[in-house]
C-alpha cells in the first residue's frame, strides 16, 4: 500500500476487526516480563511517535496518551486529529504498526471503542455555545433535559436513532431533542434533503425521509447546514449520528432507549 493512503485506510476502516485471543498462561511478546511491557510503553517518547506519525502523513496530530494494550507487548497509542480521538497500535520495539479495531474474541467487545469513549467521557463541550435557534426540535421546546443530535437524512441508523427519541420524547415531557444537520459526503443527496428540511422547518419531512418517502427538493437562503458542519468539525465530530448529552459528553451511534435515557438522565 503506497504511504499518501495509509493513513486515510485508517481514518476509515472503523469497522476492521483484528481478533485476538490471549488464552492463561500466554507467553509475554519478545519474552520481555510485563512490568517491562508497560515500562516501555510508558516510555515512548514523543519524538518516537512522532516519527511514526510522520509515516502515516499525520504529523499535525497531537499524542493524548500511550499505555499497555490488552495484548501484551503491544502498546496503545491515542492521538486526536482534527478534534476527533484515534487509536492505533505499536509493538515496544516500534517494528510494527496495527491500525483497526482491537477485539476480545470471548466477550466480543470492541477495545478499541472503549479506549476512545473513556477519552471521550472525561471531555465535556460547552453546551452554551452551541446555537440551536435554527434547530429541528423533537419534544417540548421548554424541557429541561436537552441533548443536542447530529444526523444526517441518508444515514441507516440516524433513522433507528430517530425512532428511539420519538418513543422518548413521547414517555418524558422533560425531554427534547434539538436536531442539527451533519450530511456525510459519501452520501450524494442528503445535503440537498437536510437543506430541503431545514428550509421547510419540518421534523415530519425528516420523519418521511427516514421511512424512505419521497420528500420535495426545496430551495431557500440558509446557512444553517454549512455553519452545522462547520460547528461538528470544531467540536471533533466526524460522524452520524453523534449526541451530545446535557452534561456535554459526547455519545456516537444508534444508542437503546435504556441507555440513551440513563445518559441523559446522568444515571450512567
Amino acid at each position: 500500500m503506497k504511504r499518501k493512503n495509509l493513513f486515510s485506510v485508517f481514518l476509515y476502516l472503523s469497522c476492521a476487526l483484528l481478533f485476538v485471543s490471549a488464552p492463561s498462561g500466554y507467553g509475554l511478546a519478545w519474552g520481555a516480563e510485563e512490568s517491562q511491557v508497560k515500562k516501555d510503553c510508558i516510555s515512548l517518547g514523543g519524538e518516537e511517535i512522532q516519527d511514526v506519525l510522520k509515516k502515516l502523513n499525520a504529523s499535525d496530530a497531537k499524542v493524548i496518551s500511550i499505555a499497555e494494550s490488552p495484548i501484551k507487548g503491544i502498546c496503545e497509542v491515542a492521538i486526536d486529529i482534527t478534534g476527533q480521538t484515534k487509536i492505533f497500535y505499536l509493538d515496544v520495539h516500534k517494528n510494527y504498526l496495527i491500525l483497526g479495531s482491537l477485539v476480545e474474541v470471548a466477550n466480543m467487545s470492541n477495545k478499541t471503542m472503549e479506549a476512545v469513549q473513556k477519552i471521550q467521557d472525561k471531555k465535556r463541550i460547552d453546551t452554551a455555545k452551541i446555537p440551536l435557534t435554527d434547530a429541528l426540535v423533537l419534544g417540548e421546546k421548554g424541557a429541561s433535559k436537552k441533548t443536542v443530535v447530529f444526523t444526517d437524512p441518508d444515514c441507516p441508523f440516524c433513522g433507528q436513532l430517530h425512532q428511539t427519541m420519538k418513543e422518548i420524547v413521547a414517555k418524558r415531557k422533560d425531554i427534547a431533542f434539538y436536531i442539527k444537520f451533519l450530511p456525510l459526503e459519501f452520501h450524494k443527496d442528503a445535503y440537498w434533503k437536510a437543506k430541503s428540511i431545514v428550509c421547510n422547518k419540518s421534523v415530519k419531512m425528516l420523519e418521511d425521509n427516514f421511512e424512505k418517502r419521497e420528500i420535495p427538493k426545496t430551495e431557500c437562503v440558509t446557512d444553517e447546514i454549512e455553519n452545522s458542519m462547520k460547528l461538528a468539525k470544531s467540536m471533533g465530530i466526524g460522524g452520524t449520528p453523534s449526541l451530545i448529552l446535557p452534561d456535554g459528553r459526547l455519545k456516537i451511534g444508534a444508542l437503546p432507549e435504556a441507555e440513551l435515557l440513563d445518559l441523559i438522565d446522568g444515571k450512567k
